[in-house]
């Protein structure tokens, strides 16, 4: 796969990720109109089958605090 083509899937990924979390977040805080922060994490898991157990996985967590009023 070349560079290019690894870069506009990533993107793809995490475009589709953050149009679905924002709707989402949106619903549930409309669901939720006395919650004034939401503490949220967003976790990147890597499911590949290396086939090695020696190789390490990535995974990457971000927490934040979301102020809703």
């Amino acid at each position: 796969m070349s560079d290019e083509m690894c870069k506009k899937d990533i993107r793809a990924l995490l475009k589709t990720f953050g149009v679905s979390a924002d709707e989402a977040i949106v619903r549930h805080m409309a669901k939720n109109p006395g919650v004034k922060t939401l503490n949220l994490k967003v976790t990147l898991e890597d499911l590949t089958n290396y086939g090695d157990d020696s190789i390490e996985k990535l995974n990457l967590e971000i927490t934040k605090d979301i102020h809703c009023n």
